[in-house]
């Protein structure tokens, strides 16, 4: 396809091309695993802060066929199956086994309360689902599930020497022969049983890539939820196309971080890496990444920008607790000055921060939400190339995205990129400045929203999926966003307000952890508002005392009142909410906008 500004030959300069043509699920796995069979596909834990152990893709491609082959002889293939747990090897190989036996895998928030839960599998008509060992108080509550199967997180499948039967028979536990179908672990030994009998129902079947393998529920979760139906086609459409855009090796190896149940992350912390035959440790937890990073010593980073801020914040208050910011900011100028005369020294000179992250990271994938430039500026400082993306679920999920190859020698700031090869953007219903709603259309968009012909109908213009969200593109293509179209503020003298743009200017502010600007209302007229969520350790740091909330709250009053001076006056914030705790969150960290503002407002 064209573009508007770079034709489609222009643009294929900054992809990159050693991409490995695949159509189903099946063919990407275990494409990779006739590569390098005994390359490491996860790394896992028995225990609690134990050593990383790897799983080959030998091992995995086995569990995938013994797990599928128990299903379809119990005859659960071809039916909905929801997953719900803890990031883990069990669940990818559960997600894996669905969809590669023509199922349809219902990936589950295991945040929900079972109430929601019990909603999602309702709405799907889904009566089967797997569940993490610390969900299994909301399953005893469930009503609606005819089969749980228990997954767990520590002792995962670390045996890689003997079969899974052999191993149970072993410790004492049912051989398949007589196992029980509520354990995960035994319904892979059943299969493996199955598997050298000869039985090959499974390892033979064909799917079709254009039927719905993925029911993804985004939203009403107590209401009428609103489930994303995805094929095997869209799947490994955007898997190479962003293989395209960053340059993922078989030696790289990531940290799973953000929810599973997640398309960003099950797309890229899994079934990208799987298609590069590379490698991914599951992280134990948000509190444990730093520790995990240092451990699982990953090369690839994917992670939404709240947690990149928090890696990014740790970096500068290590240096300043050990007197070294001045050294640091140094170095840094050094830096920048040996590279314009094609001296590059940044992962010598840095050392030490690269040490702290695991000592391998070289690129860090963000996505879900806007990242600041400075921070992006810091981290392509000091040698690690930072790659943002934009997408929606419906788009599984990637529009466009950060070429590698034009990170590595120039950045157009602000700019979420330009669209992936095998889609197209366009705009349409521009104002004065030209920024309009943003459509899309690829190989990668939904099949549709699951039994809602009147949301499917508003969600699609003339065959393009609208996205929700407006910007525009420069004359070479590349897309820039200026907000959620349902958060925009029209102001009484008809100005469009962004919030989105405002916030990453007060997000900037040392003395704020995350601002959130909204429509506010002031003697029944609508204004610019806004809450901030202070940074209650840089009033301790900085202030050398214990600030008293009234004294944070006129300190965050007048540094906002600095940004309204820098703004024209119809951006101009009106109204302004302290927090004294943080936001209301999704479970990647964005901020439920509807859930934190009053409902006087």
């Amino acid at each position: 396809m064209d573009h508007d500004g770079l034709t489609f030959e222009e643009r294929e300069k900054y992809w990159y091309t050693d991409i490995r043509e695949i159509h189903t699920v099946r063919e990407m796995i275990f494409g990779s695993r006739d590569i390098n069979p005994d390359n490491p596909a996860f790394w896992v834990k028995k225990t609690r802060g134990g050593e990383y152990i790897p799983i080959n893709y030998s091992l995995l491609t086995h569990d995938v066929d013994a797990l599928g082959t128990h299903l379809m002889e119990s005859g659960l293939l071809g039916q909905k199956i929801a997953v719900m747990g803890a990031n883990s090897y069990e669940w990818i190989v559960t997600y894996l086994a669905v969809i590669i036996g023509g199922g349809v895998i219902l990936p589950i928030d295991k945040e929900l309360s079972p109430r929601e839960i019990e909603n999602l599998m309702d709405t799907a008509g889904c009566r089967i689902i797997f569940y993490g060992d610390s969900s299994e108080d909301k399953i005893g509550q469930l009503g609606c599930a005819d089969r749980r199967i228990r997954m767990e997180f520590y002792g995962d499948r670390t045996e890689q020497s003997v079969s899974m039967a052999a191993h149970l028979e072993a410790q004492g536990g049912p051989s398949a022969s007589s196992v029980a179908t509520d354990d995960w672990k035994e319904m892979v030994a059943a299969g493996e049983q199955l598997l050298n009998s000869g039985y090959d129902g499974f390892t033979g079947l064909e799917t079709d890539p254009e039927e719905m393998s993925v029911l993804l529920f985004t939203s009403g979760t107590t209401g009428n939820p609103k489930g994303v139906m995805l094929s095997q086609t869209a799947i490994c459409s955007i898997v190479m196309d962003t293989c395209r855009i960053a340059h993922i090796l078989p030696t790289d190896k990531t940290l799973s971080v953000l929810p599973i149940h997640h398309t960003y992350e099950c797309t890229y912390g899994m079934l990208l890496v799987l298609y590069r035959g590379a490698s991914t440790a599951f992280c134990e937890g948000l509190k444990y990444i730093t520790k995990n990073l240092s451990e699982a010593q990953n090369s690839v980073f994917i992670a939404v920008p709240m947690v990149i801020e928090l890696i990014y914040d740790r970096i500068w208050k290590t240096a300043k607790k050990q007197n070294r910011v001045k050294t640091l900011e140094r170095a840094l100028s050094i830096s920048k000055k040996l590279r314009t005369v094609g001296i590059d020294v940044r992962r010598k000179l840095f050392k030490s921060i690269y040490s702290n992250l695991g000592g391998e990271l070289r690129i860090i994938i963000t996505g879900a939400a806007a990242l600041s430039p400075k921070i992006i500026r810091f981290f392509e400082d000091i040698g690690i190339i930072v790659l943002q993306g934009y997408g929606l679920t419906e788009c599984t999920p990637l529009v466009s995205g950060t070429p590698q190859k034009a990170a590595e020698r120039y950045r157009k700031a602000g700019s979420v990129g330009l669209a992936v090869r095998s889609g197209d953007i366009k705009i349409i219903d521009k104002d004065s400045n030209g920024i309009g709603r943003v459509l899309f259309k690829g190989d990668n968009v939904m099949l549709g929203y699951y039994n809602m012909p009147e949301e499917n109908a508003k969600a699609f213009i003339d065959g393009w999926f609208d996205t929700g969200d407006r910007g525009f593109t420069d004359r070479d293509g590349w897309l820039y966003l200026a907000g959620r179209d349902k958060n925009v503020i029209v102001t009484r003298s008809g100005e469009n307000v962004y919030p989105e743009e405002i916030e990453m200017i007060l997000n900037q502010l040392p003395c704020v952890t995350e601002a959130m600007v909204y429509a506010g209302k002031r003697d029944g007229q609508e204004i610019i508002a806004c809450q901030v969520y202070p940074d209650y350790e840089f009033f301790r740091e900085t202030m050398g005392s214990e600030m008293s909330q009234d004294e944070i709250q006129n300190y965050i009053r007048d540094a906002v009142k600095d940004v309204n001076e820098e703004m024209a006056s119809y951006k101009r914030i009106k109204q302004i909410t302290v927090r004294t705790e943080d936001f209301i969150r999704t479970t990647t960290k964005k901020i439920r906008r509807q859930d934190n503002i009053p409902a006087e407002e």
